[in-house]
């Protein structure tokens, strides 16, 4: 009986572990891309952001799915991959968090911002 709760103690502890850096890796892929498109110049080094998914002990598809996802969200399901929903929730919030960011700061320097705070995961184009 001891081993039992012991079990489910540990898996407990252990399942939520992977839900907040999926959630702040989502967060931060779909910044990513929204500055490739909202703020001029810029695009993505997506080989950084696979590298920063292996860096959390993401499973090593994290970085697709991602991608697949935001990219059926913000098309309407013309491109991209609808991906198990509790991955296009975090698509949502993120979303929505990032939505909420730029209308507070502005474009401009909503753009400004991710440069310093993405560096790395993009550049300016040349």
């Amino acid at each position: 009986m001891r081993y039992a709760a012991f079990i489910v103690g540990f898996v407990a502890l252990t399942a939520p572990a992977h839900a907040e850096p999926r959630s702040a890796y989502v967060t931060m892929v779909l910044q990513a891309f929204a500055a490739k498109v909202e703020c001029p110049g810029t695009d993505v080094v997506y080989q950084d952001l696979a590298q920063k998914a292996q860096d959390m002990q993401l499973p090593g598809e994290t970085t697709e799915k991602v991608r697949k996802a935001i990219a059926y969200m913000h098309t309407g399901g013309k491109m991209g991959e609808r991906q198990d929903d509790d991955l296009m929730s975090e698509v949502a919030i993120a979303t929505k968090s990032t939505d909420l960011d730029q209308n507070r700061l502005g474009m401009t320097s909503w753009c400004e911002t991710q440069k310093s705070r993405l560096a790395g995961f993009i550049r300016t184009k040349n």
